[in-house]
């Protein structure tokens, strides 16, 4: 969840650390801290809030001296308020550490160092760690040695970094569950939680694995597990720059949304021969042997990815013919799943550091096939699944998924076409049409943006109302329930979605003229006969109308609403997609108006590594 880097090098550590913390901010912005070496003690710099105030701490102290040798942290409070005190790094004795993740086990530890003397100033789980390896440090270990007998006696989720002020050449590393990578460099080296943070200054990549312990100078980079030193694989990473940057846009969120034409386009590359309706992924061969015997798909996920599960489903059960369930995995995790080995358990997340949906993977590893479907590259979700379906999306900044969720959901359609092919549940011809209308998207996609003055002009009409109601058949109910956390996240507007066919079972009480309706209606039929049913209840209840559709005019004639936006038409499998994209414009725009933090919404983070 925090955003973490470190540096051993010859450059003055802090300014390298203020500029990966920026990378990171998305991450974490409750505080942030930094630590050096300096002079013989460490200088720890720490602010509540955004990363401008310790910026502002920093300026006040006037240093002299550059450090070769520091740690950063920008925080998302998990144990303990917000304040200073329980800002990262935590400082006892020889020790400075930031930490990342949940130390379950911190109580006992905590009692048992305050029975030893040690003095607690924070209400944070991390400072245990930190009192915990200074104590081992001074019982006279060696550093590597101190923070394996660390570890041993932690219980949880981490990613450490810590300092030791009588070895201050060295950045100590630890790596359980909470993703940690390591950029080389000539005569320097990088730690960080994500890549952006480090890549303007290599793009030579390790990634730690599960038990990994490290130590690491300006010169060399020591990794072992259980003990044992290990080579990790080194990997290059492509990504320029750049595409981390805003590109122009006023926020990363609407960058992302235009982004959306480009990166669809990258995850159909070279996946799609047309010619004879087939799906070209060598990564799903495995997948093949096995695919006639499924019985039965278990997706989970969390939040957005739930939501492209549900719309995955649709598609999974109509092209492939095998039932699907969706599931949530912080609820799946912890009830009886019932996979066997006819069961494909399809994990889907962006970061593929979505602790909840780790653990459900975990639940399904060894007893049925499992596959994740994610946009990083070796995240720990990747390396657990016995296959992966990158999404390609790209970095993605803004903490509102965008880009990620269609590219999630393009993947799981090829996922459907490739069952289908593999099972012969689907025609050649009738997979050619899908196809044909999947490659078509990115220039679809292109059209679609061109709704987004209109789609700001409509949102100046709703941005100050207190609730939105999203309705949504078939295909587009999940959209709607997309639409709904989309605005509800960065507007901080409550919305809710709901299949509209259910509208009459509860939520219609709610509906009256202050109440702004968003209906999602797709031409398919018979479900746009069925909506426009539910959309005059609507509108005879007074409600304040917005129609999201890619029907036609003649279609739309004697439909009564404050706004309709129209987008192209591709085909009935494809729509579903094309109309998320303007329910993203409008919370963006809502939230703009509102004058929230768009990319940065309150209480919440980009990858959700704790529970």
């Amino acid at each position: 969840m925090c955003g973490i880097v470190g540096y051993a090098g010859s450059q003055d550590a802090l300014g390298i650390l203020i500029g990966g913390l920026e990378s990171l901010e998305y991450r974490g912005y409750d505080s942030a801290g930094v630590a050096v070496y300096d002079h013989g003690k460490f200088e720890v710099t720490r602010a509540t809030g955004k990363l401008i105030e310790l910026k502002k701490a920093l300026a006040s102290k006037h240093r002299t001296a550059s450090a070769p040798v520091g740690i950063g942290h920008t925080r998302w409070a998990t144990h303990g308020r917000p304040t200073e005190t329980n800002a990262h790094p935590h400082t006892a004795g020889r020790v400075s550490l930031i930490h990342n993740g949940i130390i379950e086990n911190y109580l006992p530890l905590r009692a048992m160092l305050e029975e030893k003397g040690c003095h607690f100033l924070s209400e944070t789980d991390t400072e245990v760690a930190a009192h915990l390896l200074n104590t081992l440090l001074e019982d006279g270990m060696e550093p590597l040695a101190a923070m394996r007998a660390m570890c041993a006696q932690v219980k949880g989720s981490y990613a450490f970094l810590a300092l030791d002020s009588k070895n201050p050449d060295r950045v100590l590393v630890a790596k359980n569950s909470t993703p940690i990578i390591i950029g080389r460099g000539e005569g320097e080296n990088f730690i960080a939680s994500d890549i952006p943070a480090i890549l303007q200054h290599t793009r030579r990549i390790i990634v730690l694995e599960d038990g990994d312990l490290a130590q690491i100078t300006a010169g060399t980079v020591y990794i072992e597990n259980k003990g044992t030193e290990v080579a990790r694989k080194e990997e290059v990473i492509s990504w320029d720059p750049i595409t981390a940057q805003k590109g122009g846009f006023k926020h990363f969120m609407l960058k992302e949304i235009y982004d959306q034409s480009r990166v669809i386009g990258d995850t159909l590359r070279g996946r799609i021969s047309e010619s004879d309706g087939s799906v070209k992924m060598p990564e799903l061969e495995p997948l093949r042997a096995k695919a006639a015997t499924l019985k039965r798909i278990v997706l989970v996920a969390c939040g957005t990815a739930w939501h492209a599960c549900l719309e995955g489903k649709f598609f999974l059960e109509e092209f492939a013919g095998i039932p699907c369930e969706v599931d949530y995995a912080s609820e799946f995790r912890y009830r009886t799943g019932l996979i066997d080995s006819d069961t494909l358990v399809i994990a889907v997340s962006q970061s593929g550091e979505t602790l909840d949906t780790l653990g459900a993977l975990e639940c399904a590893i060894g007893k049925g096939i499992t596959l994740a479907v994610c946009n990083v590259v070796g995240a720990s979700i990747c390396r657990k699944a016995d296959m992966v379906l990158y999404t390609h999306a790209g970095p993605e900044i803004s903490v509102a998924s965008t880009k990620a969720f269609t590219t999630q959901l393009v993947a799981l359609q090829l996922l459907a076409i490739f069952l289908a092919e593999v099972r012969n549940s689907m025609s050649a011809n009738a997979r050619r049409n899908v196809l044909h209308a999947m490659l078509q998207l990115p220039a679809a996609i292109a059209q679609t943006l061109k709704v987004d003055s209109e789609v700001a002009s409509v949102a100046k009409g709703f941005f100050q109302a207190r609730d939105f109601l999203f309705l949504g058949r078939g295909r587009c109910y999940p959209i709607a329930l997309e639409g709904a956390l989309k605005l509800k996240e960065i507007s901080y507007i409550h919305a809710e979605g709901y299949p509209a066919g259910e509208m009459k079972h509860g939520p219609i009480a709610l509906i009256d003229e202050q109440m702004p309706v968003v209906m999602v209606l797709q031409r398919e039929r018979p479900l746009f006969e069925k909506t426009v049913s539910n959309l005059k209840e609507v509108e005879a209840r007074g409600a304040r109308v917005i129609v999201v559709t890619d029907a036609t005019d003649e279609d739309l004639k004697g439909i009564a609403a404050q706004a309709i936006v129209k987008i192209p038409f591709v085909a009935h499998e494809t729509s579903p997609l094309l109309l998320n994209i303007p329910l993203q414009m409008l919370a963006y725009h809502v939230a703009v108006l509102n004058g929230t933090d768009v990319d940065l919404p309150r209480n919440l983070a980009k990858s959700v590594t704790v529970e």
